[in-house]
C-alpha cells in the first residue's frame, strides 16, 4: 500500500465516518477565531501551535459524531503535518457522549509512545453548557485505521496480530496505571504510522476510575459490538462490582480474534444483529470456537481475553506476559513491512 493510498483512509479514522459527498470548505483557512484560547499545549508541538491560525486545511479524513477530523499542516513547515479533530456541540452540550473537557483533560495527562499524541487543544464557546466547539490537534497516523487495514487485507497474520497485542497491551497498561478506562477499543480507534506503530486514539467516552472497585460507571457508552458481559447484563456478570480495567481486555480479545477470522467473530461476515441479538451473543452465547489454523498460543490468548467471568479475565499484566504477546516473530518491522505493502 503506497503512502497516497494510505493517506486517503477509509471510512473510519477516529472512529468518524465520510459521507460521499462530504466537501472540505472552498476556503483553505480556518475561520478567524484569534480570540480562541488554548486548553493546553504539550511540550511536543514541534512548530509552536498557538491558534488554529498556524494550521490549513489539506483533507478531510472522517466526518460524524458531531465532528470533522481533518489532515493539516503547518502553515511554517508544509511537512509537518498534523490531524485535527474538531467537536461541535449547542448550549446545553448536546451531541457529545460525555462532557467534551474530560477528553481533553486526559489528552492532556497522556503521553505515551503507545497512545496518539494531542499537541493542543483550542475551544470556542463554553464547553459545559454555552455551545460552540472544540478542536483536538493530534498527531497524524499516515497508515490510517486497524479498520482501514482489514478492508484492505480482509484478515491478518498471527505475527501481525500478536504485534498489533502487544502494543495496544502496552497503551492499556499506561492508560490502567493512570485509573483511565478506555472502554471503546475497536478497530477504528487503534491508528498506525509509516513505521508501523499501533497507538490507542478516541477517549471520547472514557472514564476516569477514582477507586478500582468504588463508584464503578458501568453504563452503556461505546460500542455495543465490542462491550464486555458484565457492562451489557450488570446483574447477571456482577457488573455493579465489577473491575472496569477488563472491560478493554474484553474489547482487546474481540478484535484480535476478528483480524484472524476477517470478521465480527460472533456472527457471519454478512450479518448486522440487532442490539438484543448482540446482547444475547456476548452474554450467553458459547465460548467461541476458534479457526482450526490458529495456534495453540492464539487461542490461549483470547480466550483468557473473551472469558465472560470478569473474575477470571485475564489482566493486562499477565497478558503481556503471555507466551502469544512474548513470541520471537513480534517486531515493529513485520507491522511496518505489513502496513506498506498491498
Amino acid at each position: 500500500m503506497t503512502l497516497v493510498i494510505r493517506e486517503r483512509r477509509r471510512k473510519q479514522a477516529l472512529s468518524l465516518s465520510l459521507p460521499k459527498k462530504h466537501q472540505i470548505p472552498s476556503s483553505n483557512n480556518f475561520p478567524n477565531k484569534t480570540q480562541m484560547p488554548s486548553l493546553f499545549s504539550s511540550p511536543s508541538s514541534h512548530h509552536g501551535i498557538r491558534s488554529l491560525l498556524d494550521l490549513e486545511k489539506v483533507a478531510v479524513l472522517g466526518h460524524g459524531n458531531g465532528g470533522i477530523v481533518y489532515k493539516v499542516h503547518h502553515k511554517k513547515n508544509y511537512n509537518s503535518f498534523y490531524a485535527l479533530k474538531v467537536l461541535r456541540f449547542d448550549q446545553n452540550g448536546i451531541g457529545f457522549r460525555q462532557p467534551p473537557t474530560l477528553e481533553a483533560e486526559i489528552l492532556k495527562r497522556a503521553d505515551s509512545p503507545y497512545i496518539v499524541r494531542c499537541h493542543a487543544v483550542f475551544y470556542n464557546g463554553d464547553c459545559n453548557g454555552g455551545g460552540g466547539d472544540l478542536s483536538f490537534v493530534m498527531e497524524y497516523m499516515e497508515g490510517g485505521s486497524l479498520y482501514d487495514i482489514l478492508q484492505q487485507h480482509h484478515r491478518l497474520p498471527e505475527e501481525v496480530i500478536c504485534v498489533l497485542a502487544k502494543s495496544v497491551l502496552e497503551g492499556l497498561n499506561y492508560l490502567h496505571g493512570m485509573n483511565i478506562v478506555h472502554r471503546d477499543i475497536k478497530p477504528s480507534n487503534l491508528l498506525v504510522n509509516e513505521k508501523g506503530e499501533v497507538k490507542i486514539a478516541d477517549f471520547g467516552v472514557s472514564h476516569v476510575v477514582e477507586g478500582r472497585f468504588k463508584g464503578n460507571d458501568m453504563n452503556a457508552e461505546g460500542t455495543c459490538a465490542y462491550m464486555s458481559p458484565e457492562r451489557f447484563d450488570l446483574e447477571r456478570w456482577g457488573g455493579e462490582n465489577a473491575d472496569e480495567f477488563v472491560g478493554d481486555v474484553w474489547s482487546l480479545g474481540v478484535v484480535m480474534l476478528e483480524c484472524l477470522l476477517g470478521h465480527f467473530p460472533f456472527f457471519g461476515p454478512q450479518q448486522r444483529p440487532d442490539w438484543a441479538t448482540l446482547m444475547c451473543a456476548i452474554c450467553f452465547g458459547e465460548k467461541l470456537e476458534m479457526p482450526e489454523k490458529a495456534s495453540q498460543e492464539f487461542q490461549s490468548f483470547v480466550n483468557k481475553c473473551l472469558e465472560k467471568d470478569w473474575k477470571k479475565r485475564g489482566t493486562v499484566l499477565e497478558l503481556l506476559n503471555h507466551p502469544f504477546v512474548k513470541r520471537n516473530s513480534c517486531s515493529k518491522k513485520g507491522m511496518e513491512d505489513y502496513v506498506l505493502c498491498g
